[in-house]
């Protein structure tokens, strides 16, 4: 069989050794034609004898004319030639460039392939992150009566000011922490299961938990240093104009810090897309923060648009399915601490008490076992899909899980639609 791409007609045989090309006597009588015609050559020696009839006319003649292309005959012989062999699938997804739709397939195929390992991963991340959130809400804004006191005062003292900004600041900062540290856990480990996902492998928990945590302080690392980019660069543009504010140009510093925060804004996102791939990188090729994120940047680079419209879409799918399934235990909180309906649709009272604060907690809980496999999933998935794109990856993918290099179809291009 010819490795090289090409075609060859139907029925074709390989040819014979030069010595029975060379011109040979014939014992066949050589037909004589009729008055008018010039004689025809005879066939090749390695012809076989059952020929077609030639065609009318002078000599052999022209082969005859194939049929239309797609009807029977050259045409379905051309397509079949022309379509591309299936991809190999050996788990959640094909091993050639994904389209949007498959990599959010992939995603959820992931979970529900390994529904007892991502939702157990899941759900102990969000249970140790809200009890943490509860209990510093319940610390420092169950009794909110410093911030009441702001909203009848319209001039309070320094020292109101100081409580209401002291509480908050506490309660946001113990959330923020809680929220990182359980967003680095449940990336790390929930990569790990897509990974084995995708070459169709089992992951217990305690497998992804083992394989993780030797990456889990890089991984905090890179985490703090993405979000001090991306915050970095908003101030960055808001504090010019609000130093110029304060120094007493109030009209030209607040215009200024209006236009420099929203060309920061432009930045952050620019950068938080830039640096998106970074985890996946990280925890899959076990490099170090500053590679991982050199890594991120060379594979979105030229496809940053893309990029930013997959992450995009499965924030704005994350944020929806979030706040569906958080709303019927905000509705059963607001009833049961005595609110109602009207509670929920309205902020008069800031102050919650713990029944409130362990229901909502309860959809918060439910809210992230269902999101964060989704959002590790389709950041992973699309990490592979740009290696595959750029480096060829599903070859390798396809090796280390045992399928025939010949099933996998090259990775030139996209298909079509991605």
């Amino acid at each position: 069989m010819n490795d090289t791409p090409g075609w060859a007609s139907p029925g074709s045989s390989p040819s014979d050794p030069s010595d029975d090309r060379e011109d040979k006597p014939s014992d066949a009588p050589r037909k004589t034609p009729p008055d008018g015609q010039a004689p025809a050559d005879p066939p090749p020696s390695n012809w076989s004898a059952q020929q077609p009839p030639p065609a009318q006319g002078p000599g052999w003649g022209a082969p005859p004319t194939p049929p239309p292309y797609g009807q029977q005959g050259w045409g379905n012989w051309n397509n079949a030639w022309n379509q591309p062999p299936p991809a190999a699938r050996p788990g959640v997804i094909p091993l050639r460039p994904l389209g949007i739709g498959e990599i959010l397939d992939g995603a959820v195929a992931s979970a529900r392939a390994h529904w007892r390992t991502a939702l157990g991963i899941a759900l102990g991340v969000a249970v140790v992150v809200q009890c943490a959130s509860t209990v510093a809400s319940g610390i420092w804004l169950r009794d909110n009566s410093s911030l009441e006191a702001l909203e009848s005062n319209q001039e309070p003292s320094s020292d109101e000011l100081a409580d209401a900004l002291t509480g908050t600041l506490s309660w946001a900062g113990v959330e923020l922490l809680a929220t990182v540290f359980g967003t680095v856990v449940a990336t790390a480990m929930l990569t790990i299961v897509v990974s084995r996902a995708v070459l169709g492998r089992p992951v217990t928990t305690r497998e992804a938990w083992r394989e993780a945590r030797p990456r889990l302080g890089s991984m905090l690392g890179l985490t703090l240093l993405v979000l001090l980019i991306v915050m970095g660069a908003v101030l960055a543009g808001f504090t010019p104009g609000l130093l110029i504010a304060l120094a007493g140009a109030e009209v030209g510093g607040s215009l200024l810090a209006v236009l420099g925060g929203l060309a920061g804004t432009v930045a952050a996102v620019w950068l938080w897309v830039r640096y998106s791939l970074a985890a996946p990188a990280l925890m899959l090729e076990k490099q170090g923060v500053t590679t991982a994120l050199r890594r991120s940047a060379k594979l979105v680079h030229n496809s940053w648009w893309r990029t930013f419209g997959i992450q995009l879409l499965a924030v704005l799918l994350v944020t929806v399915v979030g706040y569906i399934v958080r709303i019927p235990t905000t509705v059963v909180a607001s009833i049961v601490d005595g609110d109602g309906m009207g509670g929920v649709l309205s902020a008069t009272d800031l102050s919650v008490s713990w029944t409130y604060l362990a229901i909502i907690g309860v959809g918060a809980v439910l809210a992230s076992t269902v999101t964060l496999p989704l959002s590790a999933g389709i950041t992973a998935l699309l990490y592979m899909d740009q290696r595959i794109r750029r480096e060829a990856l599903d070859l390798e993918l396809a090796r280390a899980a045992g399928v025939d290099d010949a099933a996998s179809p090259p990775s030139a291009g996209p298909p079509p639609g991605s």
